[in-house]
């Protein structure tokens, strides 16, 4: 897979989405937490994974534990082309779903009712202007 193809598969995962962080890095989220981290500057892609395919993912050429959060299980592909297209993609989906699964629901019920409140307020005060 090259990035396009990264992007765009990423892309398709619903609440995706994407920035450049810390310079060279483009970042695809689900909810504000990163679930793939793909570097520009030299094409290496980091993700989540289960402790079981972590442990198999390392034994591999060119997969490695990713900088600083490899202890929570994320690997570095030091190729884009280090697996299969179909098994990266494969990866990628269940690294979306270890983060979707662990973003808190009340912070997402949160973020919901915070958008009623203030459609609630916005129409409280335009009855409020009405009535005077």
């Amino acid at each position: 897979m090259d990035v396009d193809s990264i992007r765009a598969y990423c892309m398709s995962f619903p609440r995706a989405t994407e920035n450049l962080q810390w310079e060279e890095d483009l970042c695809f989220k689900v909810r504000g937490k990163i679930f793939v981290i793909v570097s520009l500057d030299r094409l290496r892609l980091c993700f989540k994974c289960t402790p079981e395919t972590f442990a198999e993912l390392i034994e591999r050429e060119d997969i490695r534990p990713a900088p600083y959060v490899g202890r929570y299980k994320w690997v570095m592909l030091d190729r884009l082309h280090a697996l299969p297209n179909d098994e990266l993609e494969d990866l990628i989906r269940q690294s979306y779903n270890m983060v979707a699964a662990k973003v808190p629901k009340k912070k997402a019920q949160k973020s919901n009712s915070r958008k009623k409140i203030s459609r609630k307020g916005a129409i409280r005060r335009k009855t409020r202007a009405r009535k005077r």
